[in-house]
């Protein structure tokens, strides 16, 4: 029997899933920048099946959230009120067939590529360029190297908040820089892409060389988040920050890559305020040198639990 005064926690209010379940579940260990504080109720729901009984019978008025890899966002130092879900098994198969790839949203970018080019298909080699999954991908039609998502995707499903399993053609995303139009609350579940005959030496080659890029000018094996700011129309983010003089910039443990200005580190026992407080600094200083507004391409989610240190 629960003390008299007592609240009960979020997870006893939730649902089952035949997946798993966890209270105060620790996030910082899965994100990329190895920072933030716990999901009040973190779910990994077994299939779609399960994803969409969850939802249906989860109270409206308590909020969700869906990670995937985290290699693009940033969990505040406070942690994430309501329930986080992330997708894993059960939602990362890849199927290659006749003129494209069906992939969950739980597979990763890179393995889609692989995946296409062992079939012989071209035109996703670009995915082998971007950190994370296929969900996050189609969120915010991620793009590198000269390819996109919105150029080369057929059809995502879709479930919404209520739990319904939806598909949305291309037209209906409204793809635009960076951006889809999902139903609000909406959690991408599986996605095809386009992709014709190729020549495999001719794929392996421009993967080979998409690695080669990303190695060569990206901070690839630092706790990072992957690009920052989105470039403006015509402009670059990095070259921006660069001129603003923020290349090295830190506060804390957060530090400016020195290799890729669009890029924000964690040194070591950098904070979530620490990054995020850096990235909105380095957007003062840019606004103040050029009148441009960055606009920020990684995700932040959570509640601030402290204010960042001054800038070094």
């Amino acid at each position: 029997m629960m003390p008299a005064g007592k609240i009960p926690h979020l997870i006893a209010q939730v649902p089952p899933v035949r997946g798993r379940m966890q209270a105060d579940a620790l996030l910082a260990p899965t994100t990329w920048f190895r920072v933030g504080g716990p999901a009040e109720v973190l779910v990994r729901p077994a299939d779609v099946d399960d994803l969409c009984a969850f939802l249906k019978a989860l109270p409206l008025e308590i909020p969700v959230v869906a990670i995937g890899a985290a290699s693009n966002l940033i969990v505040r130092d406070g942690g994430v009120h309501g329930v986080v879900i992330r997708l894993a098994r059960g939602f990362n198969a890849i199927t290659a067939e006749a003129g494209g790839v069906v992939a969950g949203a739980a597979a990763l970018d890179m393995t889609v590529a692989e995946h296409a080019a062992a079939a012989g298909l071209a035109g996703l080699e670009f995915l082998s360029g971007i950190p994370g999954t296929i969900g996050g991908a189609v969120a915010m039609n991620a793009g590198a190297y000269g390819g996109d998502v919105a150029g080369t995707l057929d059809w995502t499903e879709v479930v919404t908040r209520s739990g319904e399993l939806v598909r949305l053609t291309t037209a209906q995303l409204a793809f635009a820089y960076r951006h889809a139009s999902l139903p609000p609350g909406g959690i991408v579940v599986r996605a095809r892409f386009r992709a014709g005959r190729g020549d495999p030496a001719v794929i392996a080659a421009r993967m080979a060389e998409i690695r080669a890029s990303r190695e060569s000018t990206q901070p690839v094996r630092a706790r990072t988040g992957g690009s920052t700011f989105r470039n403006p129309p015509n402009m670059k983010a990095w070259e921006l920050i660069d001129a603003a003089g923020c290349r090295g910039l830190a506060r804390g443990a957060a530090q400016v890559s020195e290799k890729h200005c669009n890029f924000l580190l964690n040194t070591g026992g950098a904070t979530a305020a620490d990054i995020e407080g850096l990235g909105e600094e380095v957007r003062r200083r840019v606004h103040a040198m050029s009148g441009v507004s960055l606009d920020w391409e990684i995700r932040r989610i959570g509640i601030p639990a402290a204010r960042p240190e001054v800038v070094a």
